[in-house]
């Protein structure tokens, strides 16, 4: 929490939190607001999650501060990820760092310049799926058909939370059987204005 900068933990368990990052998630297009708190997990399978809008990677105006703190938090841990998954089919997005460097960042959002932000090659799981569909392993689709770009699009939109299980802990696969330790903390982040918790 110290290295991220966050501030005014208050314990809270995850069922208490799911509504409060969904209601943060959701606020108007020039509210801030949702910028200003995260949920940092008890460690999980070894792994501390921080879950919040302030952790995405391919965000316009959070992507390379986000970048840097994984960088940061890589150096220290030897390993850090960020990602975005926009449930209601809104893409995904992926940043791995291993001790002190990106390995990878890519985004899949349909956004202009999701392009602009692609760092490092292709992870073994994107290979995977890349091969999968006849498309170059190194992501270079400039001789794709429109029809393979498509289905990759498609693919991409929804990989980050298996990305996520298969480098780390995906918040999607936490059950009652995941080896837990510690308290689950909401925290102010270094863009809240005022305290909100």
């Amino acid at each position: 929490m110290k290295v991220l900068g966050l501030s005014s933990p208050k314990p809270i368990t995850f069922a208490e939190v799911r509504e409060v990052i969904d209601t943060d998630g959701h606020g108007g297009p020039d509210d801030r607001r949702y910028l200003s708190r995260v949920f940092v997990t008890p460690e999980v399978d070894g792994w501390t999650l921080v879950i919040g809008a302030w952790c995405d990677p391919c965000d316009s105006e959070r992507h390379e501060d986000v970048l840097r703190l994984c960088e940061t938090l890589s150096a220290r841990y030897e390993g850090a990820q960020a990602y975005y998954y926009g449930a209601q089919g809104d893409g995904s997005a992926w940043l791995i760092a291993d001790h002190d460097r990106v390995v990878r960042r890519y985004a899949a959002t349909g956004e202009p310049d999701d392009e602009l932000l692609t760092l490092g090659d292709p992870l073994p799981l994107e290979q995977e799926r890349l091969a999968e569909l006849g498309l170059p392993t190194n992501g270079d689709l400039r001789s794709a058909s429109n029809e393979q770009t498509e289905e990759w699009t498609e693919i991409a939109f929804d990989l980050a939370p298996e990305i996520a299980a298969v480098y780390g802990v995906s918040p999607f696969t936490l059950t009652r059987e995941t080896r837990v330790r510690g308290t689950g903390m909401l925290a102010l982040t270094p863009d809240a204005v005022g305290d909100r918790t």
